[in-house]
């Protein structure tokens, strides 16, 4: 959210009008922060899949890794649960319907906060910027410059996870879809309240391989644009043309496509999917020992050089968005790092306990 104010173009005559009751609703909602949520009682383990602890190399598998998935690593983890699919929208809802809580999506906001995350002296926005809004993914219709996101990415006041696209779209027969506009904040008010928590880095990585020894993707090593469609990704020339050989243009309902070895769905494409890590570029080198290392839980802080004074989190697995000539995000190596407080059209979770 924080890189994309800078190109968003706003008018401030566009924000709806509210009505007395909608206002005094939403400052009431404002006020509910994962402080105030409370677990829902609920211990059962339904849609859950018990990941048997093991030992496995952590990191780069083939010629397209990058520098922060190096060096490959020794780790060992502990037995698991974890939910079988992404939460999805009828999940979230019952928790929004229980708690009244509001996504960071659905929230102005807070100036104050955002420029600790920039470079001193930023100016701040204009008031027509710092509008509840999210970044809804807007393809072109030609061939962009893949260096410049901001030709497929637009900062869209009134977007968020009852509202994807923006004022006037919805939900409505996509129960069964990914939450998506969530923030890792968000992410964490739902673990709290399903007494659940979000997967460790190491934690998603080994279970995304489904018990495979250095494989490059969930299912193997069968290049992605091989065979059968076997994830929700981008067939063409990203981002404009996407000819969908696997009958998907955005995101698909979960389950859509074959499970991993672990009978995990969607652990390649579809949505990225939070972890609970803070994000480093070097953290696995810090980590990286002979004798291994016992289910980490990543860097005590953030440090990203290419937004030296934004800190971020891990997320993981890719999205509808990853083609091979922008973003391998569905190998099982692929790590991805955003704000916690981004929340994005192609960004989801899962939970574990």
């Amino acid at each position: 959210m924080i890189a994309l104010i800078s190109f968003a173009v706003i008018s401030s005559c566009s924000q709806d009008k509210k009505s007395t009751t909608e206002k005094l609703a939403a400052s009431v909602a404002d006020q509910i922060t994962i402080e105030n949520i409370s677990f829902n009682g609920d211990t059962s383990k339904a849609e859950m899949v018990m990941i048997p602890g093991g030992v496995y190399m952590m990191g780069a598998d083939n010629q397209q890794a990058s520098e922060d998935e190096y060096p490959k690593h020794k780790v060992m983890i502990d037995t698991f649960w974890i939910d079988q699919h992404e939460v999805t929208n009828d999940q979230f809802a019952e928790f929004v319907a229980s708690t009244g809580y509001l996504t960071t999506a659905e929230r102005k906001p807070d100036w104050e906060e955002l420029k600790k995350q920039l470079p001193p002296d930023t100016p701040k926005p204009d008031e027509s910027l710092l509008v509840a809004a999210s970044l809804v993914f807007t393809p072109p219709t030609q061939k962009v410059d893949l260096n410049d996101y901001s030709q497929w990415w637009s900062w869209v006041p009134g977007a968020s996870w009852k509202t994807p696209e923006g004022p006037g779209s919805d939900i409505n027969g996509k129960g069964n879809y990914p939450v998506v506009h969530v923030s890792w904040d968000d992410a964490m008010a739902y673990c709290k309240w399903a007494g659940k928590r979000l997967p460790t880095e190491a934690e998603w990585e080994y279970a995304s391989r489904g018990g495979l020894i250095n494989n490059v993707y969930p299912w193997g090593n069968e290049h992605v644009n091989i065979g059968k469609p076997k994830a929700n990704t981008w067939e063409g020339n990203f981002p404009n043309v996407n000819i969908a050989l696997d009958k998907f243009t955005g995101i698909a309902p979960v389950k859509s496509f074959a499970p991993n070895g672990y009978d995990l769905y969607d652990m390649a494409g579809n949505v990225w999917e939070w972890c609970s890590d803070w994000y480093r570029n070097d953290y696995y080198k810090s980590v990286n020992n002979p004798a291994g290392i016992k289910n980490p839980k990543g860097p005590a802080d953030s440090f990203d050089p290419d937004e030296p004074y934004t800190p971020k989190r891990v997320s993981r697995g890719g999205s509808f968005m990853c083609n091979e000539s922008y973003c391998s995000g569905y190998r099982a190596a692929r790590r991805m790092k955003s704000s916690p407080d981004s929340g994005m059209s192609n960004l989801g979770f899962r939970c574990v306990k």
